[in-house]
């Protein structure tokens, strides 16, 4: 028996309970099965309804201490939507997992990379290797990194998530233990402030592929979306170095005054809300509006670095900290990861560093920021927001030369958008007419990129489906 059976230790699973089942909900549950145990040995009309009655009133008392315990996570984690966002998606019910797919890791890489390949093949002309900014100050905005103390570098580690990366040599527990590690930590992160120089380590990635929407099919590779996973340290020295330069570009007015992706005191709300409220205002002088929303294919990955870093530059981004940024972008690696198997690979001229990076947010609006200029001299409204900008443009009920004047804005963005490698997608670019009076003509017709874009009936604007 000790041969062929012998004695092996197995570790328990245990669950913790739920936070709303109190003694006295533990107490009616035991007396409530032990009604159904008597009932259903009996089968007495008595007992059903003794059983009965107890099963309304735990169930009663179960819905009021749920409602209490979310109420007050609400309540608490009303100044954090990151914390609302989860406890909302508790709530929701979780969709099936997918299929199991025969993709491999190697037919993910070769996709993306022909991918990124081929939108760079349509582009005749090399990047365009500076950019104006005539309103922005000549003089140096941010010449050097400011070393950190170790108190901030804690308060970093303690906002982010909880999450950790196969990469990373100490899983999230470096949380846990960040107070006895903290010199250490603030050390390494201030030794790259000051050198203007990032370790290889910290430019790796783990890409691994998602399904855009649970209900899409998984054997089609293009219905996947790549999610870059990097090391816990490295996502606190972007972390770090990310609130320096919105300081900077906040005290220098850098930002687009009306971009609300990625800045500080706006959001997908305040968006949303500056295009309504302007639709509003025209419908309520009887004008009528054009509302347009772009769409740009692979936008985070065509972005070329020796471009964005040259708009670094032309923003008084100088010294060793453009020495960090450009160390910080060459070089990168990344692993693409399917069902445990790694596929190594390096890109060094293009794409922002990673889908999810902290970097993915500030670098596509400040490469793109003198793109306003051609809007504002077509008088124009630009709203810049996440990936995808709306052009809002009021205009006369029965103007005819409307399509002309819109379709030629459009057609100097698109030819910005190809001198700087971004390229505009027709087939997902949206137009909404909002008539200013009962019988406006809506017969308006737009090209782009010789091809022809129609007014439809809804537009998808962020996350709200607008109609007229």
């Amino acid at each position: 028996m000790d041969l062929l059976c012998p004695l092996s230790t197995k570790c328990r699973k245990t669950t913790s309970p739920a936070p709303w089942l109190s003694d006295v909900l533990h107490n009616n549950r035991r007396e409530l099965r032990s009604a159904e145990r008597k009932w259903k040995k009996s089968q007495l009309d008595t007992d059903l309804i003794s059983y009965r009655a107890l099963l309304s009133k735990f169930s009663l008392d179960m819905t009021s201490a749920k409602t209490s315990i979310y109420k007050e996570k609400l309540e608490t984690s009303a100044q954090d939507p990151r914390k609302l966002h989860n406890i909302f998606s508790s709530l929701l019910n979780t969709p099936a997992p997918p299929a199991p797919s025969s993709l491999t890791a190697e037919d993910f890489t070769t996709f993306y990379t022909e991918a990124i390949e081929k939108i760079c093949q349509t582009f005749t002309s090399a990047p365009t290797s500076s950019t104006s900014h005539s309103h922005h100050s000549a003089t140096p905005s941010l010449k050097h990194l400011s070393t950190v103390a170790a108190e901030e570098v804690l308060q970093i580690i303690r906002s982010c998530s909880p999450t950790t990366c196969p990469l990373d040599p100490i899983p999230v527990m470096l949380q846990t233990i960040s107070p006895d590690l903290l010199p250490f930590i603030t050390t390494v992160i201030n030794g790259s402030l000051t050198s203007g120089h990032v370790p290889t380590a910290f430019k790796k990635a783990r890409v691994i592929p998602i399904l855009k929407k649970p209900a899409l099919d998984p054997s089609d590779i293009s219905n996947y979306r790549p999610v870059s996973l990097l090391s816990f340290l490295s996502k606190i020295l972007e972390r770090v170095v990310c609130n320096q330069l919105s300081d900077c570009l906040m005290q220098n007015n850098l930002h687009d005054p009306n971009q609300s992706g990625f800045k500080a005191a706006h959001s997908i709300e305040t968006a949303l809300l500056a295009v309504t409220e302007k639709l509003h205002a025209a419908r309520s002088a009887k004008l009528s509006s054009v509302l347009i929303l772009l769409d740009l294919s692979a936008a985070f990955y065509t972005v070329k670095h020796k471009t964005l870093l040259s708009t670094l530059r032309s923003l008084g981004i100088c010294g060793t900290a453009w020495e960090w940024f450009a160390s910080y972008l060459d070089g990168r690696s990344y692993q693409e990861n399917m069902e445990g198997i790694d596929i190594c690979s390096m890109q060094t001229l293009y794409w922002c560093p990673t889908r999810l990076s902290t970097w993915s947010s500030p670098f596509l609006p400040l490469y793109s920021l003198s793109w306003q200029s051609y809007i504002l001299a077509w008088i124009f409204i630009p709203l810049l927001s996440l990936m995808t900008p709306n052009l809002s443009s009021p205009s006369l009920p029965k103007d005819t030369t409307a399509s002309a004047r819109i379709s030629a804005c459009l057609a100097d963005i698109s030819s910005w958008m190809t001198a700087h490698q971004l390229k505009l997608n027709p087939s997902k670019t949206e137009l909404l007419v909002i008539p200013g009076d009962p019988s406006p003509a809506q017969d308006l017709v737009l090209s782009l990129n010789n091809s022809m874009i129609s007014p439809s009936a809804t537009a998808h604007n962020l996350v709200v489906t607008m109609d007229n």
